[in-house]
């Protein structure tokens, strides 16, 4: 049997279970492939049946009408943030045994929205949406077109919500205690109510990553792909162009012995005057994180100095420099002493009034 079809003839028979007495109310299921869903970020749709998506921050929007909504995905599609009428988010989880979650009832007769993102790294599993499932007779309707303007996070851990959620620092990372929904990237794009997609991977660097371990690739090599770790389609940057482009790579690059400062200054201005190429219009933000300190943090801010110096020098005023201010433990950290909530708030607050100021955003 065609794979594709045996995909789908699977969402309805799963779409079927879900409808069974026990269900509070009569549903009807409504595929990922219906036009009035919209997704944010970097889907790759060579199944129309079963989108797949493995950067956190990827979103899923569609506005219904009725009184209760549920979600239907692999079963393994990892951890999601969800909110109906941009409230009450919360965390849910597709185990390998769950299919549908049920995320509202007894909703007053009428439309609503939800919103379903991507909380956690997926570049193993890659989660995959199969639809939704709504009250008998209720409809999805048409949101129109979202204008607002588009800014892009390129990244690492410090990017995905590495451990964002952990005690303290010494608790070791896992999906559970991950969110990218309270990183300075979401919260930032949150504040500016912009549209925004993230290309960020824990462990990642520009020419280096993490304790040398360059075997998966370094962001330079995935940028161009839309999922991370699989080649098989290319994203396609035409009608997908950031207004605002921020970057923070390095801490993998200088967190262990071994960088050469030279060949990551070089390595980084190559990826720069990539994305230029791609993105001839938009403002690139080059950032430093909070987490790296000392000689390190020195090494790395001369290189992104240097870079900016020179791209500047040839012409290119939309090229910007930005600096977090380091972490010093006084709000606390994430998982292996990451950034926690607290300080990516504190990174949020710091961002926002320059991105306002170079964008001209009150």
């Amino acid at each position: 049997m065609n794979m594709k079809i045996s995909k789908f003839c699977f969402i309805i028979l799963a779409a079927l279970l879900f409808m069974a007495p026990a269900a509070s109310a009569q549903t009807q299921f409504v595929g990922a492939d219906n036009g009035n869903i919209r997704y944010m970020g970097r889907v790759n749709f060579s199944n129309r049946f079963a989108p797949m998506m493995a950067y956190p921050g990827t979103t899923i929007t569609a506005c219904f009408t009725g009184t209760s909504i549920a979600v239907q995905m692999k079963p393994g599609s990892g951890y999601f943030m969800v909110g109906v009428d941009n409230k009450n988010y919360r965390k849910i989880h597709f185990g390998e045994r769950d299919s549908v979650i049920r995320i509202a009832d007894g909703l007053p007769d009428g439309r609503h929205i939800i919103e379903l993102m991507l909380a956690t790294e997926e570049y193993q599993e890659q989660a995959e949406f199969y639809g939704f499932l709504i009250d008998e007779g209720a409809k999805l309707v048409d949101m129109g077109k979202d204008d607002r303007p588009l800014i892009e996070f390129i990244g690492d851990s410090m990017t995905c919500g590495y451990g964002t959620e952990a005690a303290d620092g010494s608790v070791k990372y896992d999906p559970s205690n991950s969110n990218f929904f309270y990183t300075y990237a979401a919260i930032t794009a949150r504040e500016l109510d912009w549209r925004y997609t993230v290309v960020a991977r824990s462990g990642i660097g520009a020419c280096r990553n993490y304790d040398g371990n360059n075997d998966a690739g370094t962001m330079p090599q995935w940028y161009d792909y839309t999922l991370i770790y699989d080649d098989s389609q290319k994203w396609v940057t035409a009608g997908n162009e950031p207004d605002v482009l921020c970057i923070a790579l390095g801490t993998n690059d200088f967190s262990t012995t071994g960088c050469d400062p030279e060949l990551y200054r070089t390595s980084y201005e190559k990826f720069v005057r990539h994305l230029r190429g791609l993105y001839p219009r938009a403002k690139i933000v080059i950032l430093s994180g909070c987490m790296l300190a000392g000689e390190s943090l020195r090494q790395q801010n001369a290189a992104l100095d240097a870079i900016y110096d020179t791209l500047r020098g040839e012409g290119d005023k939309e090229i910007y420099r930005f600096d977090f201010t380091p972490q010093d433990g006084s709000l606390g950290y994430g998982a292996d002493l990451h950034p926690s909530k607290a300080q990516h708030r504190k990174m949020a607050n710091e961002l926002l009034p320059f991105l306002r100021r170079i964008t001209g955003t009150k």
